[in-house]
């Protein structure tokens, strides 16, 4: 194991005067991954210290080191925002899983092999899982109990139950 480099968000317009950057937010644990004091990485290659956060509605918003204007926050706009992460860190509720835990399982359906699961999308309604079909094709699905209803990190499984039709859907694009 080791360390990995995850996104846990997206930086986007500026708030206010003062050098304040929008966040959109791709963790479930922004007040731990965006600690002031704390560096980040963003995808410019530059790595960056954050000064403080707060909380505007339902809106992070992050002041970093260096950052003094609104000019200033208005280049850093669009940078992928990650951090390093131990492996063997894990979600302290065992029914969450960070992203990387689930890239690239198998994804089992009547107890068949159906894709690998290529990605976990964070949308504002709720996540969707990206998965890669057998015929290289693919295939969102809600990442909701009623559709996942099984994760096994041991077999590297996700359980999936799609909506009747949206197989047909995918199939039938050709």
């Amino acid at each position: 194991m080791g360390i990995s480099r995850v996104v846990v968000g997206r930086l986007g317009r500026p708030h206010g005067i003062r050098g304040e950057v929008t966040v959109e937010i791709r963790t479930d644990e922004p007040e731990l991954r965006f600690a002031p004091g704390s560096s980040v990485f963003l995808s410019n290659g530059k790595t960056i210290k954050i000064e403080s956060i707060r909380w505007h509605q339902t809106v992070l918003l992050v002041k970093f080191e260096g950052i003094t204007d609104r000019n200033d926050s208005e280049t850093l706009r669009d940078n992928l925002v990650e951090v390093d992460v131990d492996d063997l860190d894990l979600p302290e509720d065992e029914d969450e899983y960070y992203d990387r835990q689930l890239l690239g399982l198998k994804v089992i359906e009547n107890g068949e092999q159906i894709g690998i699961l290529e990605d976990v999308l964070h949308l504002p309604g709720h996540d969707l899982l990206s998965i890669k079909l057998i015929d290289g094709k693919e295939m969102l699905l809600p990442f909701v109990e009623k559709f996942v209803p099984e994760i096994n990190l041991e077999n590297g499984t996700v359980t999936v139950e799609p909506p009747h039709g949206l197989m047909e859907e995918e199939t039938n694009e050709d």
